[in-house]
C-alpha cells in the first residue's frame, strides 16, 4: 500500500555540529538557577553569562575568536550580582544589553575589536526595578526601545538614550514572569507567567489585551510569536509534567489550535522561530535533542520534521540571525549551543547538489536598518523592516556610537547581602550613639544640669 508523503522542500533539514576546533572550549558559564539562555549572538558577536564570584559578569567573543579561551578572558564587569541574561541590539552589533539579580539593567558599546581588557564602564544604567531583572528584550522595528521584565511582577519599557522609563506596566502580573517577547511587528508584547498564564500587553497603551491559560503544569512556560502569522507558540508542562506545546490563535484564545505532548523529561524547553523558513526550534534544557516543525497556515499547522540528537547536554541556546547564514552551503538556520564549559554551533542545511543560489530557500530577510527611532515610536509610529536580500553576502555595518543621556546608578545596597551588611552598620552606629547619649546624660547631671 502506498503511503502519501507531503512535500516540503525542508523534509531534509539536518543538523550538523561544528569541528571541535571551530568552537569555544574552557568557558565559565554562569550556574545561577535562572531560567535564561545565557547566550546572546549576532553577526559578529557572541556573548555568554559567566561564573564570577562576587559581581556579576560576562564575556563578548568574536566569531572568529574560537578554540580554547584563555583563563584571563576579558570580561564586562559592572553589575553587582550576577547577570541573568544578555541581548544584542538588532541594529547595532556593537550594543549589548544586560540585566541582573542586582535590580538593574546595563548597556555597553564594544570597542571595535571586541572585548580586549574589562569593560567596567557601561554606557547606560537602567535603574527602576525594585528586585531582579530577569529578561531583556530589544523591540524589533524601533531603535532604542528596551523591555525589561523583572521579579517585581512589573515590565519596563525604556528609552536606552534618554535612560527614562517611557511605560511602566504594573498590575497585570500575580507572579514570576517567566519569559517575555516582543510581535514581529514590535507593537505588542506576550508574557508567560508563574502563575500558569499567558497574556497579551499594548505596552504603549498601558494595557492588557489577552489573558489565557496555556499549560497546566507548575515548571517553566515560554511564548513566542510566530513571526508575522500572528500566532502565538507556547511551551510548558502538563499537569502530568510531560512537555508539551501549543499554538494559539490571539483572536480566538479559548483553545489552543493545535496541542501536542513531547516527553517526560524535566529539562525546559527554548523555541526559536525562523520566519524566513517557518521552521520552529525546540532545545530542551539539560538534555541534548533539538527537535523541529515546520509551521503551516491549515490543520494540523504543525509537522514534525525531524531531530537532532547528542549525548552532549545543553545548559543555553539561542540562534544566529539569518544574516550570519552561509547561502553557499544552503544553511538555513544556525543555533548556538551552550554546554558547561563550552559553546557548539549547530549548522542546519537543505541538502542541495547546486552550487547556486536557492531563492526559494533564502527569500528576502529583515535587514539592520529601523523603521523608526523610540521618540518616535512611543509618539505612537510603526512601521516595518526593510528587505534585503542575501543573494550577493551580507555585509554587516560598520560600528556605531549610541549618544546617551547617562543615568548614574545609586551606589547603595541591591542585594541581601548588602542590606544585611548595611544593616548592621547602622545597628552598630546606633548602639555606639546610644552609649555616648548615656556618657553625655551622666556627666550633664554631675554638673548639677538637667537633660
Amino acid at each position: 500500500m502506498s503511503r502519501f508523503v507531503r512535500s516540503s522542500k525542508y523534509r531534509h533539514v539536518f543538523g550538523k555540529a561544528y569541528k571541535k576546533e571551530e568552537c569555544y572550549d574552557d568557558l565559565k558559564v554562569s550556574r545561577n538557577a535562572w531560567d535564561s539562555n545565557k547566550v546572546a549572538v549576532n553577526d559578529r558577536f557572541v556573548s555568554v553569562l559567566w561564573e564570577a564570584r562576587g559581581g556579576g559578569s560576562f564575556t563578548v567573543l568574536r566569531h572568529d575568536q574560537v578554540g580554547k579561551q584563555a583563563a584571563d578572558i576579558p570580561l564586562v564587569n559592572g553589575h553587582k550580582a550576577a547577570v541573568l541574561d544578555v541581548a544584542f541590539s538588532p541594529f547595532n552589533d556593537y550594543l549589548v544589553g544586560s540585566s541582573s539579580d542586582d535590580g538593574t539593567t546595563k548597556l555597553w558599546q564594544l570597542p571595535e575589536a571586541g572585548l580586549t581588557t574589562n569593560l567596567t564602564d557601561p554606557t547606560q544604567n537602567l535603574v527602576g526595578h525594585r528586585r531582579k531583572v530577569g529578561a531583556l528584550r530589544f523591540n524589533p522595528i524601533a531603535e532604542n526601545v528596551l523591555a525589561t521584565s523583572s521579579t517585581d511582577y512589573t515590565i519596563k519599557l525604556w528609552d536606552i538614550e534618554t535612560g527614562d522609563i517611557k511605560t511602566d506596566l504594573k498590575g497585570q502580573h500575580t507572579d514570576i514572569i517567566q519569559s517575555i517577547e516582543w510581535s514581529y511587528d514590535g507593537k505588542l508584547l506576550a508574557t508567560s507567567s508563574k502563575d500558569k498564564n499567558t497574556r497579551i500587553l499594548d505596552p504603549r497603551a498601558n494595557s492588557e489585551v489577552a489573558k489565557f491559560s496555556a499549560h497546566q503544569g507548575v515548571k517553566g512556560s515560554r511564548v513566542l510569536w510566530l513571526g508575522n502569522r500572528n500566532k502565538l507558540y507556547t511551551v510548558g508542562f502538563s499537569r502530568s509534567s510531560d512537555r508539551q506545546f501549543s499554538i494559539w490563535d490571539p483572536s480566538n484564545l479559548a483553545k489552543p489550535l493545535h496541542s501536542q505532548n513531547i516527553d517526560t523529561s524535566s529539562g525546559i524547553l527554548m523555541p526559536f522561530y525562523d520566519n524566513d523558513t517557518s521552521i520552529v526550534y525546540l532545545v530542551g534544557k539539560g538534555d541534548g535533542n533539538i527537535r523541529y516543525y515546520e509551521i503551516v497556515d491549515e490543520q494540523p499547522y504543525v509537522h514534525y520534521l525531524t531531530e537532532y540528537k547528542s549525548n552532549q547536554p545543553q545548559r543555553g541556546a539561542c540562534m544566529y540571525p539569518k544574516t550570519a547564514m552561509n547561502v553557499g552551503q544552503c544553511e538555513v538556520a544556525r543555533i548556538a549551543k551552550l554546554t558547561n564549559t563550552g559553546l557548539e554551533p549547530i549548522s542546519f542545511t537543505v541538502p542541495r547538489k547546486s552550487d547556486m543560489f536557492q531563492d526559494d530557500l533564502f527569500p528576502e530577510t529583515d535587514s539592520h536598518v529601523p523603521a523608526c527611532n523610540a521618540s518616535a515610536w512611543f509618539g505612537g509610529a510603526n512601521g516595518a523592516l526593510k528587505k534585503i536580500s542575501l543573494e550577493g553576502g551580507f555585509v554587516a555595518p560598520a560600528r556605531k556610537e549610541v549618544v546617551v543621556e547617562k543615568k548614574e546608578v545609586d551606589d547603595g545596597p541591591k542585594n541581601e547581602k548588602e542590606l544585611r551588611d548595611e544593616y548592621n552598620k547602622l545597628k552598630a552606629r546606633v548602639a555606639h550613639l546610644e552609649s555616648e547619649i548615656v556618657k553625655k546624660d551622666t556627666q550633664i547631671k554631675q554638673l548639677g544640669g538637667k537633660v
